[in-house]
């Protein structure tokens, strides 16, 4: 019989629910939980977060597919360079020359990971600020999405990158292809980044979790665990950023990664709390200068088919 954890389905729900409300932050918030929460060892927090993802990411991305906040074009693209890299990172982080020290080796790798993830929600944030004009990013989302031109090489490459950090990591699924998804396509709504990145992680967590279940350290019981609460936590959250805008829980989440990626690089607790005060105080100053250049500019220019309104033609033949 299998023994289920109380802390780990609550741990699991908040997750869950994170992931599906940003897209984001399934690995970059499970593994660092698990590790330092509940003690799990790196490799096995890796292998058994990886194979609850298989099972979180679609509650959320049955959501958006019924949204119609999905590029299907961006979803196989992605696709065709992360499925066999995430297959790939399973090896490679096995054959790094770690030796003996393979738990410290795999949490520098994970620390470098959630840094770039922090680094890529904060230039998302700006980003997304500069694009709509609005202080805290994007509008309400809407269920269409605008037809783009799909950068095959950029978005293959893309999804490749992505796999190999989810199969050495699990982090990078959503933390790094949403914000360089927003840097390649920026005509696409918040709603439509993550819907969009939701849907391509199934096939993505599938392909590392074959790899983490054959040749990895997976836990049947933390994974039931962590199941029980990340589903319904995924689905109400993507139930939620399928209709409106999810801007500060990011902010949150780039001083979180922040703080925990500096503590599995090995920081100390005072340079661990010295930078996450730092970042809230110079986020919090940075948010204040993008807010004041926000209102000297001018608004935005409505879309062209609501630029001119249409009026009805009049018949030349009536009076």
């Amino acid at each position: 019989m299998i023994d289920i954890d109380p802390g780990l389905v609550l741990g699991g729900l908040a997750v869950g629910f994170v992931v599906g409300l940003t897209g984001m932050g399934g690995g970059a918030l499970m593994t660092p939980m698990l590790v330092f929460v509940f003690r799990v060892d790196p490799l096995v927090a890796v292998s058994s977060d990886i194979v609850a993802s298989l099972f979180m990411k679609p509650a959320g991305a049955i959501v958006h597919l019924r949204r119609r906040t999905v590029n299907l074009q961006l979803v196989l693209w992605l696709c065709l360079g992360s499925v066999p890299a995430a297959f790939c990172g399973v090896f490679l982080i096995r054959a790094l020359p770690f030796g003996d020290s393979l738990e410290e080796g795999l949490l520098v790798v994970l620390g470098c990971a959630l840094l770039l993830a922090s680094a890529g929600l904060v230039l998302r944030a700006v980003l997304g600020a500069l694009q709509h004009r609005r202080a805290l990013g994007e509008g309400p989302a809407v269920p269409t999405a605008p037809d783009v031109v799909v950068r095959k090489v950029p978005t293959l490459l893309l999804g490749a990158v992505a796999g190999l950090l989810v199969g050495m990591t699990s982090v990078g699924s959503g933390s790094i292809v949403i914000v360089v998804l927003l840097l390649l396509y920026p005509a696409l709504k918040a709603s439509q980044l993550v819907g969009t990145d939701l849907v391509q992680a199934v096939p993505l967590v599938a392909a590392a979790s074959l790899g983490h279940l054959l040749y990895g350290e997976f836990s049947l019981a933390l994974t039931t665990s962590l199941l029980i609460g990340a589903i319904p936590g995924a689905w109400f959250g993507a139930q939620v950023s399928s209709r409106a805008p999810g801007g500060l829980i990011r902010r949150a989440l780039a001083v979180l990664l922040l703080a925990s990626g500096l503590k599995l690089l090995g920081a100390s607790v005072e340079v661990v709390v010295g930078a996450t005060l730092a970042a809230l105080v110079g986020g919090n100053i940075a948010w204040v200068l993008v807010r004041d250049r926000l209102k000297k500019l001018p608004p935005r220019a409505p879309a062209a088919d609501a630029a001119v309104p249409s009026t009805p033609t009049k018949d030349p033949d009536t009076p």
